[in-house]
C-alpha cells in the first residue's frame, strides 16, 4: 500500500488478494493505526509469487529493507555472540562474533554477551582451558594468575601435555554439544580406574571435576527428554499497552538465557500478529533451530515451509504442548509479561518527565532533545558528542561524534562552536530534523559560543539551555542557563530535571568513550613513531605480530628480534624506548 508521494505504507501477503484488500475497507472495528493508514493509501502494488512461503520471504525482506510505517517492525541489528574453541594446537576458549575460520569450533548462538562469558567461566572451572590472546600465550615464561587459582592448566609453559589438553578440549566440546550424561559416565569410569590403580591424586582430580560438572549441569541444563537439544521458545505478552516478545534459547540441552524484543508500530496489533511478525523477520538473519515453541496460535504452514527452506533442515513450530515444553512456554511468557510491564512503567515515567520539563520551559511541544558535550585531555584528541532523546527514549541511531581539529588545544568554547557548526549546517542543506530543545553541557562561556554558532547558521529560534555543574560538581546542584543569561535552579526531585540529568550524563559518557578511543589510537602511533628505525612498515609488523602496543611492551628483546625486519640491535633500542 503506497501513498500519493510514493512512500510505502504497508506490506502484506495474501492467498486471496481481493478478499484480503476488501476486508480492510469493510471492517468497522479497525484499530486507530489501520484507520490512519487507510486514509493515506493512494494505490496498491502487487507481486505474484509461486508459493505462500516465497511470498512470506519476500514480505519480510521488503519489511526489513523498506521499514513501512504501518508494519510491525522488530529491530535486531546486532549479531548474536558465540563461544569459540580455536583450532590451535592448544585451543583457546573465547567470546566471538562474526564468521569463524574453518578450523575453529563455535557454539551458540547466545542471547547476550553475559551468557557467553558465564559459560566461559564455568568451562574454565571444570576443564581449565586457556583464554589468553595468542600473543600473550606465545610470550609467557611462567604461569599466570589463572593457573594459580586453578582456572588454566598452563599449556603456555608446558605444564600439561598436548594429549592431556586435547582430551580436556574434547570433553568441553562434548559438554557444549549436549552430551553431558555420556561425559559424566566417561569421567566416572576414569576416576574408578585411577582409584583401582592406586593413582589417588588423579582420582581426586577427576572427582573434583565431576562435582563441578554436576554444578554446571544443575545451573544450565534443562530436561531434554522431549528431544529438544536445540530449540527456541518464543512467547509474547502485553501489559499497559506495550507488547514484548521473549526469546529463550536452548542449545545442546543447555538453557543459554533469554532476550526481550519490543516492536515498533505495534499499536493496536494483537499478540498473535506480533509473534508472527517476529518469527518471520528474526529468522531471516539468525540461526534456526529444529524446533520453535510458540505461545500463540498462528498460521504455521507457510512459516514452517519458509524456515525449513532457510535452515536446510526440517523446522517445526509447536504451540499445543504438554509437560516440560509447556513449562518452558509459561516461563517465557512470564518473562515477556515482566518486560512489557517494565517498559510500560518506564514509558509512563519518561512521559511524566518530558511533560514536566515542557511545562517548566513553557514550550508548546517537546519531542526531540539534543545534548552536546566536549571531551579531551589537556587539549589532546578533542571529541564532541551529540546524543538524542526523542519521544520517550534515547535514540541511539541518531547519536553522532565529531572529531574537532584546527582550534587552540583546550579551547572548549571553540570546540563547542565547531561541533554545532558540523551538526547543523547539514540540517540547513538537507532540511534535516531540528531539536525542540538543545542542551549544552557547560556554563556561560559554552552557551555563549553555542548562541553565536546557531545565530550564524540562522537557527536562533532553537531553544538553548546550558547545564552548568554545581558546587564541587555534585549531582543535583546544577544550574540551567538560558541563552539570554537567565539562570534557573530546579528542585532535586523535579521530574524534568531528572530527564536533563539523564540526557546530559549520556552525552558525557558518549563523549568520553570516543575521546579515549581516539587518544589511545593516537598514542599507539606516536609512541612507535618516535623511535628511530621504526617506520610505517615495521610499526605495522610489530602491532600485527604482538596484537597491539601492549603486546609490544610486554615482549622481551629476544621476542622483538624474531619479528621480520627487526635486528637484535633495533630490538634493544625498541625495548629501551618502551621501558
Amino acid at each position: 500500500m503506497i501513498d500519493a508521494a510514493g512512500a510505502v505504507l504497508y506490506i502484506g501477503k495474501a492467498k486471496d488478494l481481493k478478499k484480503r484488500v476488501t476486508s480492510y475497507f469493510q471492517k468497522t472495528d479497525q484499530s486507530p493505526r489501520i484507520r490512519l493508514m487507510l486514509k493515506s493509501v493512494d494505490h496498491i502494488d502487487t507481486t505474484v509469487t509461486r508459493t505462500e512461503a516465497e511470498a512470506l520471504l519476500l514480505e519480510n525482506n521488503l519489511i526489513k529493507g523498506l521499514k513501512p510505517r504501518f508494519n510491525i517492525l522488530f529491530r535486531d541489528d546486532k549479531s548474536y555472540p558465540y563461544l569459540l574453541l580455536t583450532g590451535h594446537r592448544f585451543p583457546r576458549l573465547a567470546y566471538f562474533r562474526g564468521t569463524p575460520k574453518k578450523h575453529d569450533q563455535t557454539f551458540g548462538p547466545y542471547p547476550n554477551s553475559y551468557a557467553v562469558r558465564e559459560s566461559i567461566q564455568l568451562l574454565q572451572k571444570v576443564f581449565q582451558l586457556r583464554t589468553c590472546e595468542d600473543t600473550v600465550f606465545a610470550n609467557r615464561s611462567r604461569p599466570c594468575l589463572l593457573h594459580q587459582i586453578k582456572r588454566c592448566s598452563a599449556p603456555c609453559v608446558k605444564l600439561i601435555t598436548p594429549e592431556a589438553y586435547a582430551r580436556d578440549v574434547g570433553a568441553a566440546a562434548q559438554l557444549l554439544h549436549g552430551e553431558a550424561s555420556a561425559l559424566t559416565e566417561l569421567i566416572t569410569e576414569q576416576m574408578n580406574a585411577a582409584a583401582k590403580n592406586l593413582n589417588f591424586e588423579t582420582a581426586a582430580h577427576l572427582r573434583d571435576r565431576l562435582r563441578m560438572l554436576a554444578t554446571v549441569r544443575e545451573k544450565q541444563f534443562v530436561d531434554t527428554t522431549g528431544g529438544e537439544a536445540d530449540a527456541d521458545v518464543v512467547a509474547v505478552a502485553e501489559a499497559g499497552g506495550v507488547i514484548a516478545v521473549n526469546l529463550t534459547m536452548i542449545r545442546g540441552g543447555r538453557h543459554l538465557g533469554d532476550r526481550s524484543f519490543f516492536p515498533q508500530h505495534g499499536e493496536g496489533a494483537t499478540p498473535a500478529e506480533a509473534l508472527e511478525a517476529f518469527i518471520g523477520q528474526h529468522y531471516l538473519e539468525h540461526p534456526i533451530p529444529a524446533r520453535i515453541l510458540i505461545s500463540e496460535t498462528i498460521e504455521t504452514d507457510a512459516l514452517e515451509a519458509l524456515l525449513t527452506e532457510q535452515a536446510g533442515k526440517k523446522v517445526t513450530l509447536l504451540h499445543r504442548v504438554t509437560g516440560e515444553r509447556k513449562v518452558w512456554i509459561g516461563m517465557a511468557q512470564a518473562n515477556a509479561r515482566l518486560s512489557a510491564a517494565r517498559r510500560s512503567a518506564d514509558r509512563a515515567n519518561q512521559s511524566q518527565r518530558l511533560a514536566a520539563l515542557r511545562d517548566t520551559l513553557d514550550l508548546p511541544t517537546l519531542n526531540r532533545i539534543e545534548c552536546f558535550d566536549i571531551s579531551h585531555t589537556m587539549g589532546e584528541a578533542t571529541v564532541a558528542s551529540c546524543v538524542v532523546y526523542e519521544g520517550d527514549d534515547l535514540k541511539k541511531s541518531d547519536y553522532r561524534r565529531y572529531n574537532i581539529s584546527g582550534i587552540t588545544p583546550g579551547d572548549d568554547y571553540a570546540a563547542m562552536r565547531a561541533a554545532l557548526t558540523k551538526r547543523f549546517h547539514k540540517s540547513i542543506e538537507e532540511n534535516g530534523v531540528l531539536p525542540d530543545l538543545l542542551l549544552i553541557d557547560g556554563g556561560k562561556g559554552q552557551i555563549s559560543s553555542a548562541v553565536e554558532a546557531m545565530t550564524e547558521l540562522g537557527l536562533g529560534d532553537v531553544l538553548l539551555l546550558g547545564v552548568a555543574k554545581g558546587e564541587a560538581r555534585k549531582p543535583g546542584l546544577e544550574t540551567l542557563i538560558f541563552a539570554d543569561g537567565r539562570e534557573l535552579k530546579l528542585a532535586k526531585d523535579h521530574p524534568g530535571f531528572h530527564l536533563i540529568q539523564q540526557v546530559r550524563d549520556e552525552a558525557h559518557r558518549f563523549a568520553i568513550t570516543g575521546h579515549r578511543a581516539k587518544r589511545g589510537k593516537a598514542r599507539v602511533q606516536s609512541t612507535l613513531e618516535d623511535i628511530a628505525g621504526i617506520g610505517p612498515k615495521r610499526r605495522k609488523q610489530l602491532l600485527e605480530h604482538f596484537g597491539g602496543l601492549q603486546g609490544v611492551r610486554d615482549a622481551g628483546v629476544d621476542a622483538l628480534a624474531t619479528v621480520n625486519g627487526i635486528s637484535r640491535e633495533l630490538a634493544e633500542t625498541l625495548y629501551n624506548a618502551l621501558h
